[in-house]
């Protein structure tokens, strides 16, 4: 029993919580050539196929990588939060998802936790924690996921005291559309929860190959959905998918105006398109926000500037502000993750909210 007083003084009191796949980017600068054999594109994100197995072990043998904690989930868990501790509000935060018992689990648990998340991993001692081999050309990106451990989270895992603790207390939640291919049953029990006790619901499209083949699973998700973010490359994917047209605003209304479960609110969608305006839709009108271009010289890489711009979207958010400071925030967010490497928080956040 002596034990019990530190267990609850320890439990989450948090506002916000992230499910996703935890990944370790395996980040290198490389030619067309590499694009080349590996038959992938620029500025896209797909799942590894036995064509592209050797490419971990390439990209480690001769290019140097960097090691970087990803996925885009725990990605925007961490922008956010890294934001809220520099505006008085630390250990807001929480992320779930599935990790191997291994050196790159540890190193992606370090690296929330020096980041301010409380991270709660579901452990698989027989898979080794997912990695994601990150290709820098230019300054943009091509990610290759392999999942590996992440692919195995289950919904057993939020029955524990501890999981609960977490999505009881948060009040906004966020999951990436990547998780779509992992467990639909455990972003429902979560987006239930949300739905049942009013809270807000956030999803990301995350990528073209979510859209095209796991159609079903995103209707599923979409309903509950009470902020849709998504860049110009997957809302052109869903437009075309589902005959919504090609003028993005357009799409975005439609997508806004679509079922939704909790009426209780309108749904906001959120378009980022790069350097170019992000579009905004909800209640039947649609707004554009400019960006602040970077040059040229300042860009190192591309690879989590959309799960930067959730960050500071959602950590703006929390602080109750209107859309339009939550949408600068995820550009001042976005614009200083793209002068790292990859998803690096490398030192104070100095944005105010």
């Amino acid at each position: 029993l002596s034990s019990q007083p530190s267990k609850i003084m320890s439990k989450f009191t948090g506002s916000l919580m992230g499910m996703g796949n935890p990944l370790l980017d395996i980040s290198a600068d490389v030619g067309q050539d590499i694009l080349d054999k590996y038959d992938v594109k620029m500025d896209n994100a797909i799942l590894a196929e036995e064509k592209h197995a050797p490419i971990y072990k390439e990209l480690v043998d001769n290019y140097s990588p960097q090691f970087i904690a990803g996925g885009a989930t725990q990605n925007s868990i961490r922008v956010a939060q890294w934001i809220m501790t520099a505006n008085g509000k630390p250990g807001q935060s929480a992320f779930m998802g599935c990790v191997g018992t291994d050196a790159f689990g540890k190193q992606l648990e370090d690296c929330a936790a020096a980041d301010g998340v409380k991270v709660h991993y579901m452990k698989d001692e027989s898979t080794p924690t997912g990695t994601c081999a990150v290709l820098v050309k230019g300054g943009e990106r091509s990610l290759i996921a392999n999942l590996a451990a992440a692919n195995n989270f289950k919904p057993a895992h939020l029955e524990s005291a501890e999981s609960k603790a977490i999505y009881e207390s948060a009040s906004l939640y966020y999951i990436a559309g990547f998780f779509l291919t992992v467990s639909v049953d455990s972003l429902k029990i979560v987006a239930e929860h949300a739905l049942a006790n009013n809270k807000t619901f956030c999803l990301n499209l995350s990528a073209p190959f979510i859209i095209d083949f796991f159609g079903d699973q995103v209707a599923t998700a979409l309903e509950y959905a009470d902020i849709l973010f998504c860049n110009e490359s997957e809302a052109a994917a869903y437009g075309k998918k589902h005959g919504l047209g090609e003028d993005l605003k357009e799409v975005a209304l439609k997508i806004a105006a679509s079922p939704k479960k909790n009426s209780a609110r309108p749904r906001t969608v959120i378009f980022t398109q790069g350097s170019e305006s992000t579009i905004v839709a909800c209640d039947g009108k649609v707004e554009e926000y400019a960006v602040t271009s970077l040059p040229k010289e300042e860009l190192v890489d591309t690879n989590g500037a959309g799960d930067a711009f959730v960050g500071g979207f959602l950590a703006s958010l929390l602080a109750e502000k209107e859309i339009a400071s939550c949408v600068e925030a995820g550009h001042w967010a976005a614009r200083f993750i793209i002068q790292q490497s990859g998803c690096t928080l490398s030192k104070a956040c100095e944005y105010k909210l």
